[in-house]
């Protein structure tokens, strides 16, 4: 079994910052992507940004230029730093990741935080 575990989540002005990081833990034996997506009240989840064990990146166009993902393979965890926050990014966040778990035969994983709240004020 894989955990991920989330923090920095919180409440903050239009125009603030927060910096989100996810851990995972477990039977691991390599990670491929890890992610964010988030999900605002009566709307679906969506990805937000995601990066691969390559480190080939990509973002929700609404977050381009104000949000970043990094990763740090050795600890096993993901950051998410958002600048220029807006009252439209207050939601859940949730981080994902995929990869092989140890173990016999090497199942694949596909894991899910527990989330954080992000509330932005304006």
């Amino acid at each position: 079994q894989v955990q991920l575990v989330e923090s920095g989540g919180g409440l903050v002005q239009a125009g603030g910052s927060l910096r989100l990081s996810c851990a995972a833990s477990g039977s691991i034996f390599s990670i491929n992507a890890m992610g964010w997506y988030r999900q605002a009240p009566g709307k679906q989840r969506e990805l937000v940004a995601q990066i691969t064990s390559g480190g080939t990146i990509k973002y929700a166009d609404s977050v381009k230029g104000r949000f970043t993902i990094s990763r740090d393979n050795a600890k096993n965890t993901v950051y998410l730093q958002m600048n220029s926050l807006k009252p439209e990014d207050t939601g859940g966040y949730f981080c994902n990741a995929d990869g092989v778990n140890s173990g016999r035969y090497y199942p694949l994983f596909d894991a899910w935080g527990q989330g954080t709240q992000v509330t932005v004020s304006s």
